[in-house]
């Protein structure tokens, strides 16, 4: 079993199929994110980090399947880089963080109560992997694109410097049709 399988078939034993999520539950939110991450040409480490991506809650979902206290079975399961993505994206304090994202680079740590700041690369790999959920979450739920989908054009408009060309350009098609 490969590790990505092995990592899918870990996230339904963590009941991942039975949490309600938009287009069907947070196991298919978290597949889509993975696979869409792939086909935008991100790492391996970025993509097995949206696998996995709300496995301790994150700010805009409050529902863990893993206590940040056992953090070294996520690591074991994605490796150390991955893990460290999926705890800053769900550290991260979107209300503090993201307006001033592109030009701080510093991530308000809402689990720890300080500032992160995290190199380019995770900071890009940050923003990536954030813009894909909000993208998956707005192609599944419109009204969502309804009422954010000026936050979002802004937010990710802001981030273009820093997150992948490719990324951006998937927010473009999707958020300015």
């Amino acid at each position: 079993m490969g590790t990505d399988e092995g990592v899918r078939v870990w996230l339904r034993q963590q009941g991942a199929e039975q949490i309600a999520h938009p287009g069907g539950n947070l196991y298919a939110h978290l597949c889509r994110v993975s696979e869409r991450l792939a086909v935008l040409g991100c790492s391996s480490d970025v993509q097995a980090a949206g696998l996995t991506h709300a496995v301790y809650g994150t700010d805009g979902f409050d529902l863990a399947l893993l206590d940040r206290a056992d953090r070294a079975v996520l690591r074991d399961l994605v490796g150390a880089d991955a893990e460290e993505l999926v705890y800053l994206y769900g550290a991260c304090d979107r209300r503090r963080s993201w307006r001033e994202l592109a030009e701080t680079g510093q991530v308000f740590d809402r689990f720890a109560g300080e500032v992160r700041t995290p190199n380019a690369a995770q900071l890009r790999s940050l923003m990536d992997l954030s813009i894909v959920n909000e993208l998956d979450v707005i192609e599944q739920d419109p009204a969502v694109a309804d009422r954010h989908g000026t936050y979002f054009r802004e937010l990710f408009a802001s981030w273009a410097s820093v997150a992948s060309e490719q990324v951006i350009h998937d927010a473009q098609r999707v958020l300015w049709p």
